[in-house]
């Protein structure tokens, strides 16, 4: 018989989870602060996306995760 549902360690799904939560903000930020002086809205805009996808990142999904 297929065990199909059965579930093991989750260890590296959370790993993954949380990365997709934390990593995507900090590479924003880190284009925002290489593209400041040339063009400074644009770095604004990187900034306040990084923030957003910061926010609900940590807000939903983290409830999503903290069960």
């Amino acid at each position: 018989m297929i065990r199909a549902l059965e579930v093991g360690d989750l260890s590296g799904l959370v790993i993954i989870l949380v990365a997709l939560m934390i990593v995507p903000p900090i590479i924003l930020s880190g284009i925002g602060i290489a593209i400041r002086k040339k063009y400074p809205t644009g770095s604004k805009v990187l900034y306040i996306l990084a923030g957003l996808y910061l926010l609900v990142g940590l807000g939903i999904c983290g409830t999503l995760l903290a069960g």
